[in-house]
This record gives C-alpha cells, structure tokens and sequence, in this order.
C-alpha cells in the first residue's frame, strides 16, 4: 500500500463549498487520510461533513470554544498520520486536482511543493485591490526575507512530514502564519518548489473572511505586515 497523505481543512460557514471540496479530494488523492477542522460551523456546514466522517479516512475535529484559522490549522496538523501533509482552502476545490502531479514532485528529492500565483504560468484574477494588494506584499517578503520564494500568501502547499521535526507551525493569525512557516522552512534548509496555478474570482466575494470589506481588508494587511517583522526577530 502506498504511503498514506494527509489533507487538512479548515472550516467555519462553508455549506457552499464543504461537500464539493470532501468529494474532489476523495477523487483525486489516494490513501487518504482527510482531517476536518470546523469552527462550530451555524449554517449547515457541521452536518454534510458528519455525514462523511463515518468514514474511517475522515477525522472531524468540532471545536467549540477557539476559533481562528491559524489555530485550526495547527490541530488539524497535529492529528495526521501522513508522510506527506497538504492544506486547501474549502472553497478553491478546482485546485485539487493538483495535488496528484504535487505528490510525483515530492517524490522527486523536494520538501514541499507550492502552488504559487507569481512564476511563470500562475495568475490572480481577483479584484485589482486584492490581486495587486497580495502581490506588492509577497514582494516585500521575498527582499525583507532576502527569499527565494515568490507567493508566501498562497497557503496551497503539500509537503514531507519530515518537514515537521525542524519548523513548527505557530498557531496565531490568519494566513500569515504561513508566511512564518516558509520562512522559518527555507532558513532550515528545506528544498521549496514553486509550482504555478491561477486564482480564479472569488464565487461570492462578500463571504470572503479575509476581506469581506475594506475595513478588515487593511486590518489583516497591517497584522501581515507585522508577522513579517515579529519573524524576522523570531527567527534567526
């Protein structure tokens, strides 16, 4: 039997999208192992994935009290079994069907695979704010970090388990608690590869949780920005 892959989902309200994103990654990954966390979901979002989780490839975690998507993310991660961990967002399920050619480059002497908006063949078809937003700060990592790495914000990645006995995940924030992660991954020495993708439009922009206006917009832009510093202080 193959070597088993962890996917990680992080979810709070996603009725929309929940049950699409169960049924693609079932499709497209093999000896799967899909760990669920839910933010005590209020819209239906609970009741689809319990009605997967009788299966024994399904972990559903229902947390009650914490809620945040760094903090998730983290004991979702720390209830795998996996060689090779992966993380999603619910509502990008026509990325799943990379993760296939993402599992051969692992393979291939690499750590962790990216998908990754800014090399040659990847996109962002958001709105200009957003799209030119996340560009000018994925910038400003990679010369702050001194890094090669393009799309810090991507967040879509699959790596090697292995990864997890030297860099940690530090469960605060939003997404940029990735930022952390790669940074402190590539400080470590771990071989990052880039692989593009295009983000498409989001299908109802007003349920988006990372700007769903344009006050909290520019509220996690600024705590982004901090992350960078607190990282670079954090790790040497």
């Amino acid at each position: 039997m193959s070597e088993i892959t962890s996917i990680v989902l992080c979810t709070y309200n996603e009725v929309d999208f929940i049950e699409d994103s169960i049924i693609k990654i079932r499709k497209n990954i093999k000896n799967l192992e899909l760990v669920i966390v839910d933010d005590n979901s209020i819209d239906g979002t609970k009741e689809i994935i319990q009605k997967y989780s009788d299966n024994d490839k399904i972990k559903f975690i229902l947390r009650t009290e914490l809620k945040g998507l760094a903090s998730a993310f983290v004991n979702g991660v720390t209830k795998t079994s996996g060689a090779k961990i992966g993380w999603i967002d619910t509502n990008m399920a026509y990325l799943i069907e990379y993760f296939p050619k993402m599992s051969k480059m692992l393979d291939d002497n690499n750590d962790i695979i990216l998908l990754s908006r800014y090399v040659k063949g990847g996109q962002d078809k958001r709105p200009i704010l957003r799209s030119f937003a996340s560009k000018i700060l994925n910038v400003f990592c990679k010369i702050v970090f001194r890094s090669r790495i393009n799309d810090f914000t991507s967040g879509i990645f699959l790596m090697k388990r292995k990864v997890l006995d030297k860099v940690s995940f530090i469960g605060y924030g939003h997404g940029d608690f990735f930022i952390e992660f790669l940074y402190n991954a590539e400080k470590n020495g771990f071989r990052i590869v880039e692989t593009p993708y295009i983000q498409e439009k989001d299908i109802d922009p007003i349920k988006s949780k990372s700007a769903p206006n344009l006050i909290k917009f520019f509220y996690l832009g600024f705590k982004y920005i901090i992350r960078v510093f607190t990282t670079l202080l954090r790790i040497k």
